[in-house]
């Protein structure tokens, strides 16, 4: 499966029905420096929209918002620690939560990798 973008820089890669959701790379760049993350509770319902994590970095802080509805089913406790994971590396070990879907259809709605490019570029 391929990720998946809002236009609030989340995404979502999903396996089988769990979605691990993040921030884009280009979001953490946005943000510069990250110094604190606050990631939700394991076991947790929350709806899409809902905020999910805080992420504060040296100029602000911001709200993760789930792009997804579900259970909460685990959470990346070591961004507590190393919040600079998220600038490290943002796709990937910067995972915020996994989430146990219940409505696959509120993916129809993000946008792939390519569609998200064309969006980011328009914001430069």
């Amino acid at each position: 499966m391929s990720y998946k973008f809002t236009k609030d820089h989340e995404w979502v890669l999903l396996e089988g029905d769990v979605a691990t959701i993040g921030i884009s790379d280009y979001a953490q760049g946005q943000l510069g420096d990250v110094v604190y993350v606050e990631v939700p509770e394991v076991g947790k319902e929350i709806s899409k929209a809902d905020e999910l994590a805080v992420v504060e970095s040296v100029k602000a802080a911001s709200e993760v918002y789930s792009p997804v509805s579900g259970e909460i089913v685990a959470v990346n406790s070591e961004l507590e620690g190393e919040p600079t994971m998220v600038n490290e590396d943002a796709m990937d070990k910067g995972w915020f939560a996994k989430i146990k879907i219940t409505d696959a259809s509120e993916l129809d709605d993000l946008m792939d990798e390519e569609a998200y490019k064309a969006f980011i570029e328009g914001l430069e």
